[in-house]
């Protein structure tokens, strides 16, 4: 499997784009933690390693990561949109706490089967899924009680 910033770049260059220093610098933040973020935590992220990017590059290049599907966009919460880097990495799904908004990923081989059989039963070349169950972890409903 090729290096992520690779990948990148060649997904730059096949749009006639520029692997700018900026980009990379985002790239390599995206992909130093394995973790749910929004725009403006790694925004505090890159400053933090003293990288000066403006917002609008960030946002910028969270479109590019997500269109070159190294990144996924995967919930909305407090009006920000949520990502995790997907590239290298198996296919997951996600349980959502809505009490202390923990996050448990989870890996099921029955969803890429009824995937599968959908996709066949509609004649229909499925690439992928995002599933997010919410609800209430183990110790939220404990302090409900």
């Amino acid at each position: 499997m090729k290096p992520e910033i690779d990948v990148f770049r060649e997904f730059l260059a096949h749009k006639g784009m520029r692997a700018t220093p900026e980009r990379e610098a985002i790239l390599m933040e995206v992909f130093a933690h394995h973790d749910h973020f929004d725009v403006e935590e790694l925004i505090m992220r890159l400053r933090q390693n003293g990288q000066r990017i403006s917002r609008a590059s960030v946002y910028r290049t969270m479109a590019l990561l997500v269109e070159s599907s190294l990144v996924q966009e995967v919930f909305v919460e407090d009006g920000h949109m949520h990502y995790e880097h997907v590239y290298g990495h198996e296919h997951h799904c996600h349980l959502r706490c809505l009490g202390c908004r923990k996050i448990i990923e989870f890996r099921n081989g029955a969803m890429e089967e009824v995937e599968q059989r959908l996709g066949q039963a509609h004649r229909f070349d499925v690439t992928g899924h995002k599933l997010e169950i919410y609800g209430y972890c183990a110790e939220c409903q404990e302090q409900k009680k």
